[in-house]
Parts: C-alpha cells; structure tokens; sequence
C-alpha cells in the first residue's frame, strides 16, 4: 500500500472514530439527561419532518411524540409506576418505537420481547420481566394466550386490535389518554441514565434467552453512536427490516435516522424478492443489515433494481467476506460500515475504512483508548489461559483469543448484563492483568493483524477440537459457500463414539446445481484435512432466530442418527467418499468401524 493510500486509510479511520465519540462523550451514569430526552430534543428540531413510513403510511417526529405521549399518560392511568416493566410482544409496526419511547418518559421500562416466540420460551420472558401488563397486537395475541397456564403471575393483555374475552382494548383506552407531555419533573425528575430503560432478549441460539438490561446511558450510546459513525443526515432514509426487538434495528438504525433528522423506512420482516424493489421506490440511502440477510441477497437472482439504487452506505454485523463482494461489486452499495458489539456488553468496534472482512480496529497507537484485549484461549476447557502469574497471556498480532472488555464505571466501558445476577457474574472475568480488575467476556474468538483490524473467528462452545487442531466453524462455513449449489452452510461439531473431541458436521441448504463429488473435490483442496465436514446433512432451510442467527443447538443434539430426521445424511468414508448414513452405517460409526 503506497503512502498515500495509508494516509487515506488513516483519515477516514480517525474521522469515523471522533465523529462517534464526539457523539456519546456527553453520556454519563449520573446525567439526569435520559433517552427519551434526546428523542424529545429531535422532536423539538425537527417536528414537521417525516420520521417513520410503514406500509404506505407515514408520520412526523410530532406525530410520533404525540402517539409516544398517549402511551406514558396510558401508563400512569394504569397505575404503573417507576421502576416497574411493562412487556412488549408485538411485530415491527408504526406504534412499536412509541411504545417504549412514551413509557421511559415516565420512568417505565419495556422489555422487547421477540414476536416470533412462543410456548415454554415466551412465558420465560415474561416471566423473569417481572411485567404485570403484556403490549400484543392481534397476530401475537394468540400466542400470548397459548402461554397463560404457564406464567408465573396474572398478566394484563393489553391488544393493539380486535379483543375477546378479558383481554383489554388498549387502542379505545389510548383516545383518551393526552397527547401531551408528561410533567417531566414528575414523571421522571429522579431518574439517572444507569437507571433501566429496556431489557433487550439474547436471541436463544444455544438455550431460553437472557434479558439483558439496557439502561437510559445504553440506550443512548447506541442511539447517538450510530447518529456519529453513520454520518447520517436529513436527507438519509434508512430501510429497516430487522426486527425492532433487536439492538441493531431498534436502537442502531433508528438512532441514526431519527437522532439527525432523517427517517425511517420500517417493514415488518424481510423479503429478499422485494427489497431493492422497496428501497428503490422509498429513495432509500442507506439500509441495516445482519449478515445472513445479506447473503439472501446474494444467493437472490438477479433484479432489475438491484443497482438502480440510492444507497450510499449500509450498516451491521456478521457480514462475510464473500458477500461484503457481492455489496460492492454487485450490487454498488456505497460503502460499508461493519461494526461489532453485544447487546449487554461493553466493546463496541467500527470498521470505519472499510478493510474487507474486518469486525473493527484498534490500532496500537490508540491501544489506551480501546477497552479491549485479547487474550489466549484453551478451546477444550473454554477458558482463557492463565500464565505462571496467574493472569491471562495477551494474544500476540495474528494470535486467536477470546475478546474481552474492561469494566469500569464509565458509560462506554460499564456493564450493566443481565436481569439474572448469576447470569451476569458468569460473563464476568476477574484478576485478568491485575488483582482485582473485572473484564467482560465476550464469548467470540477473534484474531487481530499488526495494524489493529479485528477480525472474528467463532462463537466459544462453536470452535472444536478435532485430531488436536481447533476448528473454526464460521470459517469452514466460508468455505463451504465456495461450493457450486451450496446456499446456506451451518457448522458444527458432534461426538463420535468414544473418539477424542468432535468431528465437523455441516448442514446445507443446496440448490440442483450440488453434487456431492464436487463437495468432496472442493473441501479437499480448500479446507485443511482436520477440518473437512465428516458428516453432511441436507436441510430444505436451516433454523434461524429472529435476527437471522443460525440456531445449533437441535443440530448438534441429533448428531448423526438417520432415525432423528428424513433429511438425507452422508458420511465421508474414509475409502468411497460421501456415502449416505443408514442404521447399518451408524452402527459402524458407534461400534468404532470406520479408521477416522
């Protein structure tokens, strides 16, 4: 890389980075300045704006504080008080930002819980929400009945629609609540920004979800955050199809827009087919993403929209290498802006210069501003390793460790975790490089090069050990998308008999176009002998939560028994090549048959 270039690189790094921490400096646990604040200060700026469109509607930011104030008087009519929680159980529609946004402007918290839930995993979450009132809306209103014989407390159905029975009809009790401003000394004067304003579900990948607790000082380092690193302005309209329950489309994506007085395109889920249909005829500029909702853009045929676009800049997490191509090259995307960060943790990573397939950057002559480090890691255990000092060893440049953030009381580098105190203390490492300092762990293997860009390797619990080596599943995953016909690729490891740590298994989603000889000549010459798949299971879809996550928790427990699913199964025989599983090849694989 020539000078220059180095210096372009440089630039743009450092604006990206002073433009956002100029943004959230101000945020402090003690400030009596809360989330809801700020979106008042918007409200107050831009008040004849347009701020949100759904489904051929749209409203003002002075429409939107008008429904946010109905439901804070709403609320108070109800007898809800500070510190208490209301749930809220809808998909994405016009009302959901006002919901949470009204109850914070009367010291309420709202737990986000995900639409797509339900059974023993939706009373779990509002159960430990501790919530008297459940927020619904005719299409979740069902499940939420399905789940009453296992909550822990009577809760009040509020239904935004239709109601039968005892529910409660919240749009008739909303037309006489005041679309006015709460006293805000009253309503709220005592609050800090460390005080709670959301509590924002784990997706449940590997078990029931956590509710992280996001508090006011949270909440706005997200929100104003993304209002500095996007660079987003009045004319930006950002399309998001993540859902609202989500930290990075209800709080990143709409933070951006509505925190610089541009607005919102919101849709209620995502359809690859009409996409660039949609952020064409919206004259989107920007769009939210996660990364598998990027790949079903690529895996997507060709639209004639695709490039008719406007979009200068799109912003996430999770984007792969090969599909951060096909956004550039493809589709002509301006630029992107891939960040890293857990709901409940405290780091947070830009990649501002755009560096392909980098999660963010640190580079050493700004080491003191970051709270991060990486330290090395034992994939047996799952553990970082301690040195003869008993604490961890830092990772040196190219080395893979577990990310971890150092905990203290400011805003940026507080952790706040979970509802559940055990929860919260196990993701907490102490006597890390001193005695007596506490580190959040991150739970994600990541590597960093010698100028600083990071880059992730695999979720803890994902990565395996197999003939001694470790094996990332994320990368083999990458690789696997190289191959002719291969859509979607989930790895994971299983046991095999009493054969010492897990063998590689990928589920596919494959179009007519894969053969299994193919597979086997690919994965021979791309992917290292100890972390070529053993096992193969075709699915028709794999499972995702709602943030488009690949769940593996049902995979790894059906290993590679043919009588747990019809899906077809193949194993690799060591002599033939991929080789379908049937009762007499799985009896083999048990009684140790097959030299693996």
């Amino acid at each position: 890389m020539s000078f220059q270039a180095k210096l372009k690189r440089e630039w743009k790094f450092l604006r990206g980075l002073t433009r956002t921490l100029k943004r959230v400096k101000s945020i402090t646990p003690d400030s009596s300045n809360l989330i809801c604040d700020d979106l008042e200060a918007a409200v107050d700026k831009w008040r004849d704006r347009r701020a949100m469109t759904f489904e051929g509607k749209t409203i003002s930011y002075g429409e939107l504080d008008a429904m946010a104030n109905r439901y804070a008087h709403w609320a108070k009519g109800q007898g809800i008080t500070r510190g208490q929680t209301v749930a809220l159980f809808m998909p994405n529609r016009l009302e959901y930002l006002a919901v949470w946004y009204g109850l914070s402007k009367v010291g309420v918290a709202t737990a986000l819980i995900n639409n797509q839930l339900a059974g023993p995993a939706l009373a779990h979450c509002v159960n430990i929400s501790a919530a008297a009132h459940c927020i619904v809306d005719a299409e979740t209103s069902r499940a939420f009945e399905g789940i009453r014989s296992l909550l822990d407390r009577h809760v009040h159905q509020w239904v935004q629609g239709p109601v039968h029975g005892d529910q409660r009809d919240l749009v008739n009790a909303l037309k006489s609540c005041s679309q006015l401003r709460p006293d805000r000394e009253t309503a709220r004067g005592a609050l800090r920004a460390k005080d709670t304003a959301l509590y924002i579900f784990t997706s449940g990948t590997t078990g029931m979800p956590k509710a992280a607790r996001i508090t006011h000082m949270r909440a706005q380092l997200y929100m104003r955050g993304f209002a500095g690193a996007t660079d987003a302005r009045e004319s930006d309209r950002i399309y998001v199809a993540l859902p609202l329950y989500h930290a990075t489309g209800g709080l990143c994506a709409l933070g951006a827009a509505l925190l610089n007085g541009g607005s919102v395109v919101l849709k209620k889920k995502f359809s690859a087919s009409q996409f660039w249909d949609d952020v064409v005829a919206e004259t989107c500029t920007m769009f939210v993403y996660i990364g598998e909702l990027c790949r079903y853009l690529a895996n997507h045929p060709e639209t004639p929209n695709e490039r008719n676009h406007k979009i200068r800049l799109i912003f996430g997490n999770g984007l792969r290498p090969d599909v951060w191509d096909d956004m550039l090259d493809r589709f002509k995307v301006g630029g992107v802006l891939e960040f890293y960060g857990a709901t409940e943790g405290n780091v947070s990573l830009f990649n501002f210069d755009g560096r392909r397939g980098a999660v963010g950057r640190a580079p050493s002559y700004l080491k003191k501003k970051f709270n991060i480090r990486l330290v090395k890691f034992d994939v047996e255990s799952e553990t970082p390793i301690r040195g003869p000092s008993g604490f961890c060893v830092e990772c040196a440049p190219g080395e893979i460790g577990e990310m971890l953030g150092h905990i203290s009381t400011d805003a940026r580098s507080n952790f706040t975790g979970y509802a559940d105190k055990a929860a919260t203390e196990k993701k907490v490492l102490h006597d890390v490089f001193q005695k007596g300092d506490a580190w959040f762990r991150t739970g994600d293997l990541m590597r960093m090069d010698g100028d600083g860009y990071i880059y992730f390797v695999d979720r803890i619990g994902d990565t395996f050990r197999w003939k001694g080596e470790n094996v990332a599943t994320s990368e083999v995953a990458e690789r696997l998308a190289g191959v002719p016909g291969v859509r979607e690729a989930n790895v994971y490891g299983v046991k095999v008999a009493d054969l010492d740590g897990k063998a590689g298994m990928a589920a596919l989603v494959v179009g007519p176009e894969f053969d299994l000889k193919i597979l086997t000549e690919y994965v021979d010459r791309e992917i290292p002998a100890y972390a070529r798949p053993l096992f193969v299971r075709l699915q028709p879809e794999i499972e995702t939560t709602g943030t488009f996550k690949y769940r593996k928790i049902d995979l790894v427990e059906d290993g590679f028994d043919p009588t747990r699913f019809k899906n077809p199964l193949y194993f690799r025989d060591p002599a033939k090549g991929y080789v379908k599983v049937t009762k007499a090849v799985h009896a083999k694989l048990l009684d140790g048959g097959y030299k693996i």
